[in-house]
């Protein structure tokens, strides 16, 4: 019901508005919408900011406005836009800071109204629920004080307005827990029309033939007026033509040449827009002179818009102009240097220009020209189009970890250029050391939980002003993990990716350490800290395995999770045959088989064309068979048609997945006519065993196939099909490897099948001939010491069986045997590089015989034998490799050797090389720096390994801009030094000792602001002590700031 009645005020609301939008053509018009929505998400809300501009009533050259009513009128110029586009502000258990649902109109008040009372209206959103305070003129109003005042939910009640007490400029704050926000400004206006003075008007005497002004001159009110007048009695009103004109801005009576009839008495009739009241002036008499007749005179404009107009767009401007002359002046209009807007409309015998919908395009210089048969006249003035601030870019809701920097921009358009202003919970903010606001864009540097609150944007010109709000939340957690990270157990094969899942939750963004067992873990090549904290170990291998920690520290406290690698031998898979054809009715057994890691289960599954098969719903033709753990059978029986298609074996382990597939082709019987008995089938294979089925079929569908004839066996012939895909294979030196792909059973046609192996040099003419007695053999491999290697050979492979011989295939060329390699490599020398990593490096003998294809590395502990030894593969003619991951402070034994497709050659001679001792442990400590613009000094105790620890040889001092990933890194051998901050913003800088067996633990971090290198006096330096121990430490620190650059 709830959601009914909204959706019911929503549509209402944007009818009215729409009404309004077409009484006040060019008025940006927008429309507030609310809509419920529950969600569990936690993600910020982006919406759009709020608009507002009023009506302008300039004193001439008027802009229309709409039709006022005899009751209290709310101006809706531009109404606020609310588009959520995210949920969590809707979602009543999700905390945030105010947002406004309605915002407060111009309201102009009749001063005879019966109600006695203004609503000025206000609403917001928020959690907690919002309460509300109200300004005046920029005045907190003191509700309790005055009984006039009252709160309806936000709105402002006034009982008994007075204009002398109560006019002015309204403001709604609206406050939570999370901030304030402040409403554009809402005017509150009294209409009145006051009554003209009761003292006689003086006759005004003229000649006939001359020009003559009434004047009106009307009493006090609020807002504007219309004007009108009586000649001699109401309601005879006086018509405006060519002669007479009835300015709207001054109100006044123009007869540009009096006649005869034009004698008698004239009252001013005004109407106050709002409260249609009226009143009437005393008569003012009209007599002419008897002194003659006025002759004929130039044109003598007496009214006209003033020199410059001003006018918003899409509104309706009205330019008058008048002149009084004899004869009669005509009125033309012309724009100055182009031609008039073709909407342009002439109006009261062409003394007023209107121009509906103005654009910018319309601004110009305009001329009213009057002209006689004595002479002309011309005015000219400029018309000048503004624009209210529109929004083009407007804030979001954000949230940022404690020191992170802010920058939230807002930008506008309108003319003339808005300028910005920016409020923090209804109050102005100003530029401070750490908050600048130019042109639009607000920046905060090193954030912090003071910088907390609501924030807003005002695009202001001189016709308007727009309001954007915000809220920014600043976060300060330790570091916690989720349930779905806590201790787990991941498990792959070798040379895999493995990711160890570290994203602890925390603000700020924590500084995550990794160790594997007891020992921190180095990066390398291989093993990388993702950028969100996560670690990824590449071509994973047995020395991966272990147990990992990973721990994320901030200011605020410290958290780990713990996981555990193991690396298993990938899995391999047969799935047999790999392709087959049967007849409808035919049953067949698919074998697939996994050769997999002992110490894992498999698990089997059966597809067809990608599907997983259901066994239970496929009409008991597919059976799922596993006789032994690591293999199981597809039996297939009474196969139909829909039975083809591909079928895959896929078998998945705890560490990987493998999958593969096999072809089924499914042929249909020959077709006879329904009446006969009997049948011959031919075209059968020679030598092979068939049974028959019959099968009936008619147009409604296909019966089940009869039971099976006994088997027959059709007579043997000479064979017909040569083996395929003849090719080479690699083999021994001095080898001939010829390969084929076997002729199955069913083409054989006959026993005593074999094959017949023919090749010869090539460029020569005889062949040898070899027979190969086993129907199922698929290689042939001929020795000869004579032949060299890479000798080509013109192949082909021929059948037979005890029928006679078949034919050969196609000749194809193949070169025998290159070899293994026969020679070691030399020169192997291994260099210890840091504590997880060994260069190998080793030279080959060319002229050696069996050309390498690459080289394997084969290294293992001084405490292993080498049947344990890890193995590492090149390809082409790498002579060096970095081994990665290897244990710090341990000696290593290594061999070389080379292989190609034929084998491995020698190993060389066992060389050792013992990884470098651990880095430092101890990360610098008591680390103090003072900053003098944008140059840091710094200085730090030295690090004291531990007896098992490489030695200090030096520190590194890394500092990167905050957000950004790389760092700069200054070197040195001293325990201290000067970084330079190059651009705005926060930096972060890390001090870590530098050793053989790479770089030590990193300090703290440091977060250090730089302001455009803005200049620090010696006076303004302070020093900063970031202690790591817990005892006491007396310093004696001296720094000298030098006045110039550094």
């Amino acid at each position: 019901m709830w959601l009914s009645w909204k959706l019911l005020l929503y549509l209402s609301l944007t009818g009215c508005l729409s009404d309004f939008s077409e009484a006040v053509p060019g008025l940006p018009t927008s429309y507030a919408a609310i809509l419920r929505i529950k969600s569990g998400s936690s993600s910020l809300a982006s919406f759009d900011s709020k608009t507002r501009s009023r009506l302008s009533s300039p004193s001439l050259g008027s802009v229309s406005s709409p039709g006022w009513r005899g009751t209290t009128q709310h101006y809706h110029s531009p109404t606020n836009l609310y588009h959520f586009s995210e949920t969590f502000k809707h979602d009543e258990s999700v905390d945030y800071g105010p947002v406004f649902v309605q915002e407060p109109d111009d309201i102009i008040f009749p001063t005879d109204s019966e109600e006695k009372k203004v609503s000025l209206n206000c609403q917001a959103r928020g959690n907690p629920t919002p309460t509300y305070r109200w300004l005046r003129n920029g005045t907190e109003i003191d509700i309790e004080s005055d009984y006039r005042f009252s709160l309806i939910e936000g709105s402002l009640i006034i009982s008994n307005p007075s204009e002398m007490k109560d006019s002015g400029q309204y403001q709604c704050l609206t406050t939570n827990m999370f901030g304030s926000i402040l409403s554009r400004e809402a005017v509150l206006q009294f209409a009145y029309l006051g009554n003209f003075s009761g003292r006689t008007r003086s006759a005004v005497s003229v000649r006939e033939g001359q020009g003559v002004v009434l004047m009106c001159s009307p009493p006090p009110h609020s807002p504007e007026i219309i004007y009108s007048w009586v000649f001699n009695e109401f309601p005879s009103f006086v018509a405006e033509d060519s002669r007479r004109f009835i300015s709207q801005e001054t109100g006044n009576l123009y007869i540009s040449k009096v006649q005869t009839s034009d004698v008698g008495s004239y009252i001013c009739l005004v109407k106050n827009t709002v409260t249609n009241a009226r009143v009437l002036s005393p008569p003012t008499p009209l007599t002419l002179r008897n002194d003659g007749v006025m002759g004929e005179y130039e044109p003598k404009i007496e009214v006209h818009f003033p020199y410059v107009v001003t006018a918003a767009r899409g509104t309706t401007v009205k330019m008058e102009c008048f002149a009084l002359g004899n004869p009669v002046p005509t009125i033309s209009w012309r724009k100055v240097n182009g031609h008039n807007p073709s909407k342009a409309r002439l109006r009261k015998s062409q003394a007023v220009l209107e121009i509906p919908n103005v654009q910018l395009e319309d601004s110009g210089m305009y001329e009213c020209k009057a002209e006689n048969s004595r002479g002309r006249n011309v005015f000219r003035g400029q018309l000048q189009v503004y624009t209210y601030p529109h929004w083009v870019e407007k804030l979001n809701d954000t949230q940022l970890d404690s020191g992170d920097q802010l920058r939230w921009e807002c930008k506008a358009t309108g003319k003339p250029r808005p300028t910005y202003r920016w409020l923090k919970n209804g109050v102005p903010l100003w530029p401070q050391s750490r908050i600048e606001m130019i042109n639009g864009v607000l920046m905060i540097h090193s954030a912090n939980v003071s910088d907390a609150g609501m924030y807003q944007c005002l695009a202001e010109n001189k016709y308007g002003t727009i309001y954007a709000s915000a809220e920014l939340k600043i976060l300060a957690s330790a570091p916690t993990f989720p349930l779905n990270q806590m201790r787990k157990t991941i498990i792959v094969t070798k040379g895999q990716e493995v990711v160890i899942e570290c994203k602890p939750e925390a603000s700020p963004k924590p500084t995550i350490t990794w160790k594997k067992g007891d020992k921190v873990l180095r990066e390398n090549k291989r093993i990388t800290v993702l950028p969100h904290g996560s670690l990824r170990i590449l071509n994973a291998s047995k020395s991966d395995e272990g147990r990992y920690l990973c721990q994320g520290v901030n200011v605020f406290g410290s958290a780990e999770i713990i996981a555990s690698v193991s690396v298993k031998e990938p899995t391999r898979i047969e799935l047999t045959p790999k392709k087959v054809e049967l007849t409808v009715g035919e049953s067949i057994v698919l074998s697939c088989r996994a050769l997999h890691d002992s110490t894992m289960d498999v698990t089997f599954y059966w597809t067809l064309n990608g599907q997983p098969i259901d066994f239970e719903k496929e009409g008991g033709h597919f059976e799922s068979i596993k006789a032994q753990a690591s293999s199981a059978d597809l039996m297939i029986r009474n196969i139909l048609l829909m039975h083809a298609g591909r079928y895959g074996c896929r078998v998945q382990t705890a560490a990987d997945t493998v999958s593969d597939e096999t072809e089924l082709l499914v042929r249909v019987p020959d077709l006879i006519s329904g009446d006969m008995e009997s049948a011959m089938a031919v075209e059968l294979n020679p030598w092979v065993e068939y049974e028959f089925r019959v099968v009936a079929t008619n147009k409604i569908g296909t019966g089940d196939p009869s039971a099976p004839s006994r088997v027959i066996r059709t007579n043997e012939a000479v064979p017909k099909t040569p083996p395929a895909n003849v090719s080479g294979r690699s083999g021994r030196r001095h080898e001939l490897v010829i390969a084929w792909e076997p002729v199955s059973e069913e083409f054989q046609s006959g026993e005593g099948f074999g094959y017949i192996v023919a090749f010869r040099p090539n460029g020569t003419r005889g062949w040898k001939e070899k027979m190969v007695t086993s129907s199922d053999a698929s290689k042939f491999i001929y020795r000869d010491e004579s032949v060299p290697p890479l000798t080509p050979f013109e192949v082909k492979v021929g059948v037979y069986n005890n029928k006679g011989d078949g034919p050969f295939s196609p000749i194809v060329v193949i070169c025998s045997a290159e070899g293994e390699p026969t020679a070691a490599p030399i020169d192997v020398k291994a260099t210890s590089l840091s504590v997880s990593e060994i260069l190998v490096a080793w030279k080959h003998i060319k002229e050696s015989l069996g050309r390498p294809q690459g080289f394997e590395v084969g290294y293992w502990k001084d405490m292993q034998q080498e049947e344990a030894a890890e193995k590492v593969k090149t390809e082409g003619n790498e002579s060096s490799i970095l081994l990665t991951g290897l244990e710090g402070n341990t000696l290593y034994h290594l061999t070389v050797r080379a292989y190609n497709a034929a084998g491995y050659g020698p190993p060389s001679t066992a060389v050792h090389a013992a990884t470098k001792k651990s880095p430092p442990s101890q990360a610098p400590g008591n680390i103090m720096w003072i900053q003098d613009g944008s140059h840091v000094s710094l200085g730090w105790e030295p690090v004291r390994p531990l007896a098992n620890e490489s030695d200090v040889m030096g520190y590194k001092v890394l500092f990167r801009q905050e957000g950004q990933s790389n760092s700069q890194v200054i070197e040195t051998q001293k325990t201290s030094a000067v970084v330079l901050l190059p651009d705005v913003g926060v930096y972060i800088i890390e001090v870590c000792a530098v050793s053989e067996g790479g770089d030590g633990t990193a300090s703290p971090q440091i977060r250090v602001p730089s302001f455009s290198g803005g200049k620090v006096t010696s006076a303004q330096s302070t020093l900063h002590v970031l202690s790591t121990s817990s005892s006491s430490v007396t310093l004696l620190l001296a720094l000298i700031v030098p006045s110039t650059s550094w």
